[in-house]
C-alpha cells in the first residue's frame, strides 16, 4: 500500500523529519542556490565584491550568534572578537606555515571555539545582565591581548596585514568570482550543518535551555555541557565568518574590523532578521549590508550628489539611527523579525489544500 503525504499531514516519520518539508522549500533553496552560483555571470564585481561576499560573511558570523543568542537564550555582546581570533588565526597558518585555505579556516574556526569556552564558563554560574557584561570583557581582552602581542598580529597593530595569496589544489582564487565562490561554498556548507544542528538533539536541549533552564535541568539535560557547547559552536561560525572576511572580502586582517560596534550590529541582524532561526540571519545580515548603500542613493539623489559614509557623516548616523529604530520597533512589535513573514506564508502552504 503506498501512503501519501497531503499538506501538514506526513505518512512517514522520514517525511515530517524532512530538513525541508515542504516542495516549495526543496524548489526555493535549490532556486537560490542555482542563481547564487551562476551570480558571476549574472551581476558585475561591485555585486559580487560589495554586497554578495559581505552578505556572506556576516550572515555566517550572525548565524554563530543566532546558535548562542535565539536558540540557547545567552545574550552575548562580544562575537566580533571571536571573529578576530578566526581572522588571526587564520592568517597566521596561512603566512608562517603555508596549510591548505580550509585547514586555515578550520583552525580558525576551532581556535575561536576554544577561546569561546573559556569566555562561556562564567554563563554556568551568571545570566542575563552579569552575562552581557562578560561577553563585553571579552571583547575587549581579545582586542588587548590581539594588540599586544606581535606574535599575532605581526608588529603592525594599528595597521593592516594582507592576507598571503589562495591557492587550492593548484588554482589561485585571485578574481572577485573566485573569491565569491570560496565564500560561497563555506557558507553553504555550514549554513547546512547548522541547519540539521538545531533540529538535532543538541539543537532541542538549547531551546529547552533557553525557553526553561530549571526545567531543562529536571528533565535530565546536562547544562553544563549544553551551554558550553553553544559557545563552542557559536564561536566556531564566528571564527571562520571572521577568517572568511579578512581572505574573501578585505584580503586584509586588521583589528579596526572587529570593533564593539560589529559585535552590536551583528546582534541588530539577529533581532531584524529573526531570534532561532537560520533565515533570519541571512535576512538581518542583508539588511544590515544594503542599509547603508540605500541611505547612501537616497541622500545622493535629494542632495544631487554623492555623499560620505564615514564616521560622523549624515549618511552614517542616519544609518545608526534607522537600525537603532527598526531593532527597538521588532523587539515591540514582531519579535521573530523578518523570519517570520516567510513562516506565516509556510503555515498557509501546510494546511493545503485545506483552507482551514
Amino acid at each position: 500500500m503506498i501512503y501519501r503525504a497531503t499538506g501538514q499531514f506526513k505518512a512517514t516519520y522520514a517525511a515530517d523529519e524532512a530538513i525541508f518539508p515542504l516542495v516549495q522549500d526543496r524548489w526555493a533553496i535549490v532556486a537560490v542556490i542555482v542563481l547564487a552560483f551562476a551570480a558571476p555571470w549574472l551581476v558585475g564585481e561591485y555585486w559580487l565584491g560589495g554586497l554578495l561576499i559581505p552578505v556572506f560573511v556576516y550572515s555566517l558570523a550572525a548565524l554563530g550568534l543566532n546558535i548562542l543568542t535565539g536558540y540557547a537564550g545567552q545574550i552575548s555582546v562580544g562575537h566580533a572578537a571571536f571573529m578576530a581570533v578566526g581572522a588571526y588565526t587564520a592568517y597566521n597558518l596561512a603566512s608562517r606555515l603555508h596549510l591548505n585555505i580550509f585547514l586555515c579556516f578550520l583552525g580558525g574556526g576551532l581556535v575561536a571555539a576554544l577561546v569561546g569556552l573559556l569566555f562561556g564558563l562564567p554563563s554556568l554560574r551568571i545570566k542575563g545582565f552579569y552575562l552581557v557584561v562578560t561577553t563585553l570583557a571579552a571583547q575587549f581582552t581579545i582586542e588587548w591581548v590581539i594588540n599586544h602581542v606581535p606574535w599575532i598580529s605581526g608588529g603592525n597593530v594599528l595597521g593592516s596585514l594582507d592576507t598571503p595569496p589562495i591557492v587550492i589544489l593548484g588554482f589561485p582564487i585571485n578574481t572577485i568570482a573566485r573569491r565569491y565562490w570560496l565564500a560561497l561554498v563555506v557558507v553553504v556548507v555550514l549554513t547546512l550543518f547548522a541547519k540539521n544542528l538545531v533540529r538535532s538533539e543538541i539543537g532541542r536541549a538549547w531551546q529547552a535551555i533557553r525557553d526553561r533552564d530549571v526545567a531543562a535541568e529536571i528533565i535530565g539535560i546536562n547544562i553544563f555541557r549544553k551551554k558550553l557547547s553553544a559557545f563552542a559552536v557559536s564561536a566556531f561560525y564566528a571564527g571562520v565568518a571572521g577568517a572568511l572576511l579578512a581572505f574573501a572580502h578585505l584580503e586584509a586582517v586588521q583589528i579596526n574590523e572587529f570593533e564593539l560596534l560589529l559585535s552590536f550590529n551583528l546582534l541588530g541582524m539577529i533581532i531584524i532578521g529573526g531570534l532561532g532561526s537560520i533565515l533570519g540571519s541571512f535576512l538581518g545580515a542583508a539588511f544590515f549590508v544594503v542599509l547603508p548603500i540605500f541611505i547612501n542613493r537616497a541622500l545622493a539623489a535629494t542632495v544631487g550628489a554623492a555623499v560620505r559614509t564615514s564616521e560622523g557623516s549624515p549618511a552614517a548616523v542616519l544609518q545608526l539611527m534607522i537600525f537603532g529604530g527598526l531593532i527597538v520597533f521588532f523587539l515591540i512589535v514582531e519579535s521573530h523579525g523578518l523570519a517570520r513573514l516567510w513562516t506565516r506564508v509556510k503555515e498557509k502552504l501546510l494546511l493545503w489544500p485545506f483552507p482551514y
